[in-house]
């Protein structure tokens, strides 16, 4: 199965950054992809948090997801729209959430974000849960590809990242990391994370991440990242808007598995 992780920088205004995500999208289907994946906010990137209350949307109504909706059955493609910010249980906080969407534009299977980032170096400072509600379950669902193999596919966004015990949980054969890491904590542990969780879990990992400097002023990391099940990495960019793209095969998942079975069983 071709899996395609996409690379934006994203603005200030939604209907420009899905313009963005349309050209990526119909760049990955042009190029055989069968799932692609749009990294965190891919739909905002706000002057302050506070901007993701003024475009929430109700789960099932709104412009966002029928863009993802539209795209995936225009396309042919499994989306997983990065993060879209939805309605809450109070009117100052929205659920950041990922969304997936089959070819067929219904939406199967919804992840909000449980572990919320916080960092403060004195410089730079951080703190999701002013503005977002966090999740509380895992989600994982299954994706049959075109070659006849069925994927068990786990959702995480960003911050999840650094903790492996979701992961775990989920006993995945993908898992899938649309993020926004800030350019301080990417530059130190992004792709040490990733090649971790792969290695953690036997599974292929597909992170798609937001790479440059926005309209904002904000600084992210980028270097969206596809690794296989040995920690290998397959595909990398560094900065800009891109498409990033690399075969998963069954039987590799396979074959190390049969090589490490007391990690595949999570055995001590």
């Amino acid at each position: 199965m071709h899996v395609a992780a996409i690379q934006m920088v994203s603005g200030t205004h939604v209907q420009a950054n899905l313009d963005a995500a349309r050209q990526l999208l119909e760049q990955a289907a042009a190029q055989g992809a069968e799932l692609a994946v749009l990294p965190e906010y891919f739909c905002l990137m706000g002057w302050k948090d506070s901007d993701k209350l003024a475009v929430q949307e109700t789960p099932g109504q709104g412009a966002i997801q029928d863009f993802l909706a539209q795209s995936a059955r225009e396309l042919k493609l499994w989306i997983v729209g990065g993060t879209v910010p939805l309605r809450a249980s109070d009117s100052q906080h929205v659920r950041n959430s990922a969304l997936v969407y089959a070819p067929t534009g219904h939406c199967v299977a919804r992840y909000d974000k449980i572990h919320l980032f916080m960092f403060d170096n004195g410089r730079e400072h951080y703190d999701e849960s002013r503005v977002i509600e966090r999740g509380a379950l895992p989600v994982t669902f299954e994706l049959p590809s075109t070659d006849g193999h069925r994927y068990r596919v786990g959702l995480s966004i960003c911050y999840d990242l650094r903790f492996p015990e979701l992961y775990r949980a989920m006993k995945a054969d993908l898992l899938l990391v649309p993020s926004a890491f800030t350019y301080t904590t990417g530059q130190a542990h992004w792709e040490t994370l990733l090649r971790a969780r792969a290695i953690e879990n036997l599974a292929y990992v597909v992170a798609a991440a937001q790479g440059g400097v926005h309209e904002n002023q904000r600084r992210t990391w980028g270097q969206s990242l596809i690794a296989d099940p040995w920690g290998q990495v397959l595909a990398q960019h560094d900065q800009g808007p891109a498409v990033i793209m690399a075969e998963l095969r069954a039987e590799r998942l396979s074959a190390v598995r049969v090589q490490l079975p007391a990690l595949k069983h999570g055995v001590l």
